[in-house]
């Protein structure tokens, strides 16, 4: 047999793929001298100079795609190389991670696909370190110490030596602290760095906040020049501004928002016109305040975003003008961007025209106003609000239409609760409550997408560049895999040639709605989309099945509303000439590529601030009961999320009833061997809180009892999951308490 390394590599040096069995012709080897052949396949793909195929074919190192993209590694210690392209997420195994951090840009190379299409690959260069400083808890250890990084991505401890201590002889014992990285793993050399900022005691309310906006780098100090620029500016608006701009300030306006608003910068209006309904929609002109170019706006650019976090906001732009004038207050002159349209019967519109405006608002309802107005009939409320009643009833008359229309031609609505965290005066959780979603959102939420769309259609009919916000066709790996979850359920999901129409999509959410999966199954619906972003480039958005789309009713809080608004401006003005055209075809790529990161950030950064308070409330209910359903299946152990507080934590296989469990992976189902206990996927149990890792932001649950069990579908393996369970001869290899 000539098997040794340097002929495998010849044989594959020829330059076509070889499958495995024409390996062994080739080769001459025989059936006992498979296994070395076999343990040199392995190695080399291991070592990265080959590259193994599905359906067990092997060709030369390089012969497979090469990725680049964001690492993120999981606390166990693999992790997925996310493709910067926007592909499938490339696995990486923990022995190629040593020298390598959660958020580094790497270039990686697939060495394996699996016949499910589903790659593993190994990272080959190291292009940008993600981390620069760590957010942790200080240990001390004789002159210096260590500190255990608050984000368990990271995976090992940064220590702290005795030459770079810095501020570590400041720190003391279980205070949270901002570390420098001086020296990144390599070999056997570990992470060190030196102290930089003791940011506070731990479980404080405001070191939690400080501690998020550290890790995630979040402007949140505005410096005197910007400051000094905002304070600058008018805090009423002049007759001079008013010169040439659309007189809306007889239109009976309202704006309608949350309770605790303090930003409003769109404002509604209609009337209707025979069976067609007229609608204005007003959004605060922020761009005749904040020009390009100036620190305000080179501020707005960096942070790119508002971030809110359940006791505060750190916002885009100074309070001055987020809340002052640029803000749509009730009684007072503001100035606007104004979207009107015209809806015929069945929604569609027939008519739109922009323009710069003033108005004046009526009122500042709120959601909960207009629903008792609308919806409760509440007596004190209409009485209250007498005049604004009837408009109220041909906004929710508009909005239904508006709906049809979309849902017609199949815009995707996930109705997911969201949840509420309640706060005392010291910044403690209290409660965690559904956020209340209404008609009164509802109406917004149509309005506000429909002058999106307007707008859109607008500047795609000209010849100018613009901002747009494209939703991309879910990835085909993802779509395959929700269908065969779903199938699990009883539900067909037809994949045709790798794609779904959004229309399939939104039948499937129709059948699931009321059921006890139905939550599951939105939330691995949502999974498998891919993330809207901003692009120079418009690609359409899948989820709202719209040819076009942009963000034009934000400006105050979002970045790319405010280039919107610019753009619009020009256009109506006529003031684009060449060279701004070119100017904007040079810019608005990389303001789409830097607005969607912070976008992304400001959501992760969200994410984590209320998995915090969740954890602040959690933490004084060990031993306390709750309902609860099965959200996954591992063969470690049951994800389970508690019913209406939307936390979730883990039930360790090895806290189930004394038995042998074998995990059905596509059935998502544990099952005992002995007992024929199963545990599935959306059964709703009853757990007890048994301990709670804050710095690990995880719950560990016990099972008390099951409350309801999803029956077992004819089409699903799980039926016959009793039978394939082996009770005599050779076990599998289950999980054992």
């Amino acid at each position: 047999m000539r098997k040794g390394k340097d002929a495998i590599l010849r044989l594959l040096g020829k330059g076509e793929p070889v499958p495995y069995r024409q390996m062994l012709k080739a080769l001459n080897v025989s059936r006992h001298e498979r296994g070395r052949l076999d343990d040199m396949l392995d190695y080399l793909v291991e070592t990265g100079e080959i590259a193994k195929l599905p359906g067990r074919i092997y060709t030369v190192a390089g012969a497979g795609d090469t990725v680049r993209g964001k690492l993120s590694t999981h606390r166990d210690g693999y992790g997925f190389v996310m493709p910067e392209d926007g592909g499938e997420d490339l696995f990486v195994p923990a022995r190629y991670l040593s020298e390598y951090m959660n958020g580094d840009t790497v270039e990686a190379q697939v060495v394996s696909t699996r016949r499910d299409g589903k790659r593993e690959g190994r990272i080959t260069a190291l292009v940008q370190r993600g981390v620069t400083e760590i957010v942790g808890r200080f240990e001390a250890v004789g002159k210096a110490g260590r500190v255990i990084p608050d984000d368990p991505k990271l995976g090992r401890d940064l220590f702290v030596t005795p030459g770079l201590a810095g501020g570590a002889s400041k720190a003391k014992n279980g205070q949270i602290v901002l570390a420098q990285i001086t020296s990144y793993p390599a070999g056997a050399r570990p992470l060190e760095g030196r102290i930089v900022e003791v940011l506070g005691e731990a479980n404080d309310p405001e070191v939690e906040a400080l501690t998020v906006i550290k890790k995630y780098e979040l402007p949140h100090v505005f410096d005197e020049k910007v400051m000094a620029e905002a304070e600058q500016q008018p805090q009423q608006v002049t007759e001079e501004a008013i010169q040439g701009r659309v007189d809306l300030r007889e239109r009976l306006t309202v704006t309608i928002d949350g309770e605790t608003a303090r930003d409003f910068d769109d404002a509604v209006s209609v009337v209707r016109e025979g069976d067609k309904i007229r609608l204005w929609v007003s959004i605060a002109d922020v761009s005749h305040y904040v020009a390009e170019g100036s620190r305000l706006d080179t501020e707005a650019y960096l942070r790119g975003t508002s971030v809110y976090f359940p006791d505060r906001c750190i916002p885009m732009l100074p309070e001055q003008l987020s809340n002052g004038i640029c803000s749509l207050n009730p009684q007072v002159d503001r100035l606007t961007m104004t979207a009107e349209m015209l809806f015929d019967a069945a929604g569609a519109r027939v008519e739109q025209k922009f323009y710069t405006s003033v108005i004046k608002s009526a009122a500042r309802l709120t959601y909960t106003t207009v629903k008792k107005i609308l919806v409760d009939i509440d007596a004190g409320a209409i009485e209250a609000n007498r005049h604004l009643v009837a408009d109220l009833k041909v906004m929710e008359e508009l909005s239904l239409r508006l709906n049809a229309v979309r849902k017609g031609r199949g815009s995707i609505d996930f109705d997911l609760p969201e949840p509420q965290i309640i706060l005392d005066l010291q910044g403690e959780t209290t409660a965690i409550v559904r956020a209340e979603r209404n008609l009164a959102h509802r109406i917004i939420e149509e309005f506000m997408l429909a002058a999106n769309e307007a707008v859109a259609h607008f500047l795609e009919s000209t010849p100018v560049p613009s901002l747009y916000r494209i939703h991309e066709n879910p990835d085909p790996v993802k779509l395959q895999d929700l269908s065969e979850f779903v199938f699990g359920f009883g539900y067909i999901l037809k994949v045709v040639e790798e794609k779904v129409s959004p229309v399939a999509l939104q039948k499937l959410l129709a059948e699931v709605a009321g059921k006890p999966e139905e939550r599951l199954i939105n939330e691995v619906l949502l999974r498998c989309m891919k993330q809207a972003r901003y692009s120079a480039e418009n690609m359409g958005h899948f989820g709202l099945a719209a040819s076009s789309y942009t963000h034009f009713t934000s400006p105050i809080r979002r970045y790319p509303d405010l280039v919107v608004h610019r753009i619009l401006k020009r256009v109506l003005a006529g003031k684009m000439k060449g060279v701004d055209k070119d100017r904007l075809e040079a810019r608005l790529p990389e303001t789409a590529l830097h607005t969607s990161k912070r976008e992304r950030i400001a959501m992760e950064a969200e994410r984590e601030m209320v998995d915090l308070k969740k954890m602040q409330f959690m933490r004084d209910k060990i031993g306390e009961e709750y309902d609860g359903f099965i959200t996954g299946v591992a063969p470690f152990g049951l994800f389970v999320e508690l019913v209406d507080l939307f936390v979730e934590g883990m039930v360790p296989v090895a806290t189930l009833p004394q038995d042998y469990y074998v995990h059905l992976e596509k059935s998502h189902a544990l099952v005992g061997e002995r007992s024929r206990a199963m545990y599935r996927i959306a059964d709703k149990i009853r757990v007890k809180v048994a301990a709670v890792n804050e710095p690990r932001k995880q719950v560990e649950f016990a099972l008390v009892g099951t409350l309801e069990k999803r029956p077992i579908e004819p089409i699903a393996d799980v039926r016959n999951a009793y039978q394939r369970i082996p009770i005599k001869g050779k076990r599998p290899k289950p999980r054992r308490r």
